[in-house]
């Protein structure tokens, strides 16, 4: 691995006190010389204190001022390095081995941008299991705006859970916009256009999963269906997330019916759900504010400086 650029992760937290221990230590264990900077909006629970006692760099952003996008653009901004690694508390890395992993197609120069594989929490059940076996295969890949046949929507997929950025190339598209949520897919079509390239590392692996209710998943793809209404039509090179999300619907209930058929019913009603969700947020962007901020999963977002409402 090439030394010539420099490295900081950055985490992105509020209340995580309790991930902490999970999720520092492979850092500091990577060979990797980097900086650390965990970044936390206003927590109550210890969170700063903590991360200090562990070694890390620590910003405080008030929780008024918290932006997926522009909270992260000013992190990366604050550490200056040449590659930008943003991840989530709530993902543990397997092994210190996975920075190296994750980090080499930038220091090569083979893409702009990577994201490691996401497995499962140990005890995950089926509805956390294979989502990220769907989206996180064995095998990674790099693509290219060439692909777009290829991929289709998928193209744009990564995950700020643990993705390393490239800082010159989000310099050359104005870095992460002030966005609700899934602030990646805003800048992912800018840097393919300016003929950037992202890699998917399967051998940088983290462990990180969640089993929603219902109530939140139909938060969680309103959000994106409101974020991505406001992206304008054709941003994302014609592509449409329902065929994505068709796929993924028809792997599930073929695995379901081989390994678990009485949790078909609830697999469909969970995905009508989701459905529902993403189409509501599409169109609440011409209704009054107070119904996207009842049906949205974030409540801080709605009163902060970032709401363009």
């Amino acid at each position: 691995m090439g030394a010539s650029k420099s490295v900081g992760v950055i985490l992105i937290t509020h209340n995580a006190r309790r991930h902490l221990e999970r999720c520092l230590p492979p850092i500091f264990d990577s060979p990797l010389k980097k900086r650390v900077l965990v970044v936390n909006s206003s927590s109550g629970d210890g969170t700063v204190e903590r991360a200090q006692e562990l070694g890390a760099e620590v910003l405080v952003v008030p929780r008024r001022e918290f932006n997926h996008g522009a909270t992260r653009e000013l992190a990366r901004k604050h550490l200056g390095t040449d590659i930008a690694v943003m991840m989530t508390p709530d993902a543990y890395a397997t092994g210190p081995e996975f920075l190296q992993y994750l980090v080499q197609p930038l220091m090569d120069g083979t893409a702009a941008v990577s994201y490691a594989r996401q497995i499962p929490h140990e005890g995950a059940d089926f509805f956390e299991r294979f989502p990220r076996e769907f989206n996180y295969p064995a095998v990674g890949d790099v693509r290219g705006l060439e692909e777009l046949a290829k991929f289709g929507s998928s193209l744009i997929f990564c995950s700020n859970s643990c993705a390393a950025w490239s800082n010159s190339a989000l310099d050359e598209v104005g870095g992460f916009p002030a966005v609700l949520t899934n602030e990646e897919a805003f800048v992912l079509p800018k840097l393919f256009i300016k003929g950037h390239r992202i890699a998917y590392v399967a051998e940088s692996v983290v462990r990180h999963s969640h089993r929603y209710d219902l109530r939140t998943e139909f938060g969680h793809y309103f959000d994106i269906g409101y974020a991505r209404a406001g992206a304008g039509k054709g941003f994302f090179f014609g592509q449409r997330d329902e065929g994505r999300g068709s796929e993924f619907v028809a792997a599930m209930l073929r695995r379901l019916w081989r390994e678990h058929p009485a949790a078909i019913p609830y697999a469909v009603f969970q995905s009508a759900v989701k459905y529902l969700g993403y189409r509501a947020g599409r169109v609440a962007v011409h209704f009054p504010l107070w119904l996207p901020r009842l049906l949205s999963a974030q409540d801080y977002y709605w009163t902060s400086i970032h709401c363009t409402r």
